[in-house]
């Protein structure tokens, strides 16, 4: 599956670094692209029934605004859709948009198979950095593509709450094992076991640099959604996201980070990857990608107003 736009490749040195510029757009197959079915995902949440408001033209929906609505619309997309168990995220942790996050596998999973000219249906091994309390990619990689995955964490408790949940579905506990990362200054050392493989890494990284600008940016996004919300509500939602949301010098610096240790790690991994929420960020990425002598792609993606990318990039 080919990517629409124009492809433009820049010679170098060590190769060609590949560039792409192409529409943004919600993946043809992300099911997600109408409305939600409330009711039928009611019929596996029954929580999320409570959360069910109408928009001013009469038709169901829920307040975004909401922290425990957005929770159980996306426990039951999880139950209903991806054929969970069962599935728990105490207050204090990162719930993940299920669209979006699926949105980003389907378009690695389009460019694997480009770049490494898979077919049929072998399996792939994927390694998901920092992953969480909600382990979300190693849940859709293993659910919905049936790979086999691996999830990194730094912090003790979300480990715990994400294996809990691996656990509580049969199907998943032998695709996915959740590993903690217990020294917070590597990402890929100390994961990748001796003699392992990876097809590919995905990351979700702290988009801030701080708690104060991350707060920010989430009331932010709160006024522009219709619905009230509590401000205490919202700051007790910050209590378990310090490794989820921010870190020292923000996004840019941990994918910059990402791609420094990665060169250790090319004979193990066919290709690493990353969103990158803030397209500020991309120059001093790709500046870092071209110090590293790798070749990259950048695949824009959308969902809504929502204009995100993804880098991918490869050692030769």
């Amino acid at each position: 599956m080919g990517y629409p736009g124009l492809f433009v490749a820049f010679g170098l040195g060590h190769g060609l670094i590949f560039k792409c510029h192409t529409f943004a757009f919600m993946h043809a197959h992300n099911p997600y692209h109408g409305r939600y079915d409330l009711k039928k995902l009611s019929g596996h949440d029954a929580m999320l029934q409570q959360h069910i408001v109408f928009n001013p033209n009469g038709e169901e929906t829920i307040d975004f605004g909401s922290s425990s609505a957005v929770y159980e619309l996306n426990k039951a997309i999880l139950l209903a859709d991806f054929n969970l168990e069962e599935y728990h995220l105490p207050l204090g942790y990162l719930i993940p948009p299920i669209p979006g996050r699926l949105d980003y596998l389907l378009h690695l999973r389009d460019f694997l198979h480009d770049k490494l000219n898979i077919t049929g249906d072998r399996q792939l091994h994927g390694l998901d950095i920092g992953t969480g309390a909600n382990g979300i990619y190693c849940i859709l990689g293993a659910q919905h593509f049936k790979w086999k995955m691996v999830g990194s964490e730094s912090d003790v408790r979300a480990v715990e709450i994400a294996r809990t949940n691996v656990e509580r579905t049969k199907a998943l506990k032998d695709l996915i094992a959740i590993r903690h990362q217990v020294n917070k200054g590597f990402l890929f050392k100390n994961i990748i076991q001796t003699d392992e493989l990876f097809d590919f890494t995905v990351c979700n990284p702290p988009f801030h640099s701080s708690k104060e600008e991350a707060l920010k940016s989430a009331l932010r996004k709160r006024t522009k959604l219709e619905g009230s919300y509590d401000k205490e509500d919202l700051a007790l939602n910050f209590e378990g996201q310090a490794n989820e949301l921010w870190c020292n010098g923000g996004e840019a610096l941990f994918i910059k980070r990402l791609i420094k240790e990665s060169i250790q790690f090319k004979d193990r991994v066919r290709v690493f990857s990353s969103l990158v929420s803030k397209a500020d960020n991309l120059p001093r990425i790709e500046k870092q990608l071209t110090k590293s002598k790798a070749d990259y792609h950048i695949i824009p993606m959308s969902q809504g107003q929502k204009k995100s990318r993804m880098v991918v990039w490869w050692f030769r």
